[in-house]
């Protein structure tokens, strides 16, 4: 009797010891593979590519690199001698073209009032047709006196966002050609993060969902929400190669590594003294109402953990 009380509580231990592990080796299933967090999060930003409206030489750089300006500050400015003369060529043009409407308007004005016996009906139309042209061409030479003053006011280069100058190459004596981009601002209001995560963890993730995001090189954690989730992303499949024909990478039956679909995660607040930059590693968590990791029910863990399994077996 003893005996088989001895042997019946030697099973029940074991038994004991094997759900225990049982359930630990879900949990920690889960943990590692459908829990919702991963580390693979980079801090993203906005960069406005400036380029300047019109082309010369810079005489004259007013920043330096990795240096915080406000919208509106002066970047650099172009050599603007050139833009001068064509502001005083368009205003000596137009004071022309102000002459010539004057006299065309007079002599139209003129015979517009002599008798039709002294001018023709055909000679009438001539001056007025002249006078119209006059004015066409004053018209003209007043949007290129307009034109010139804008290129002059554009040869200094003004910020157009809050941001940070970044990777600043440029120097006096440099050429600025127009619309080509010589100097990038990162906008400071723009800070996002990227969370990285796993395929089976999506199905875990809905908009509007609290996330704690610990960078590499912070000290305090990060708060925010989950904004959007990334609706494609790029397949080595898709591509083709010789003959127009697919290109298709060979993968293992067993060892399949899931794809990685971007989240985009919005900064809710950050903390006074955190330094934070763009291209910045960050661990993200999905993460309950009051800010801690959120876990899964063992029964909702046992049910991931069947299908995980059964999808390993069936392929």
């Amino acid at each position: 009797m003893l005996a088989r009380a001895s042997r019946l509580i030697r099973w029940f231990i074991t038994l004991s010891i094997l759900v225990v592990a049982g359930i630990v080796i879900v949990i920690l299933w889960d943990y590692y593979t459908a829990a919702p967090w991963t580390r693979n999060g980079q801090v993203r930003a906005q960069v406005v590519n400036m380029a300047p409206r019109v082309s010369g030489e810079i005489i004259e750089v007013r920043v330096q690199d990795n240096e915080f300006v406000h919208r509106g500050d002066v970047l650099y400015v172009i050599d603007p001698f050139d833009f001068k003369v064509r502001v005083a060529s368009a205003e000596a043009n137009l004071a022309e073209r102000k002459a010539d409407l004057d006299f065309r308007n007079s002599q139209f004005q003129r015979r517009r009032i002599i008798p039709g016996v002294a001018v023709s009906g055909e000679e009438k139309q001539q001056y007025a047709a002249a006078a119209a042209q006059a004015r066409a061409q004053y018209d003209a030479a007043q949007a290129a006196l307009r034109q010139a003053r804008i290129d002059l006011e554009r040869t200094i280069v003004h910020s157009s966002i809050d941001g940070y100058v970044t990777n600043l190459l440029m120097r006096p004596g440099d050429f600025a050609t127009a619309g080509h981009v010589n100097i990038q601002i990162i906008d400071s209001a723009s800070y996002w993060v990227d969370g990285y995560f796993e395929e089976t963890k999506v199905h875990n993730i809905e908009i509007g969902d609290p996330v704690r995001m610990d960078l590499m090189g912070g000290h305090h954690p990060v708060f925010g929400h989950v904004e959007s989730i990334t609706r494609g992303i790029s397949s080595m499949n898709a591509s083709t190669a010789t003959q127009g024909l697919p290109s298709v990478d060979p993968v293992y039956t067993w060892v399949r590594l899931a794809q990685r679909i971007p989240v985009r995660i919005h900064i809710d607040k950050l903390p006074p003294d955190l330094y934070l930059a763009a291209g910045m590693t960050a661990t993200v968590t999905i993460v309950s109402e009051n800010g801690h990791r959120r876990h899964m029910s063992t029964k909702d863990a046992l049910h991931h953990f069947g299908d995980d399994m059964r999808h390993v077996i069936g392929h």
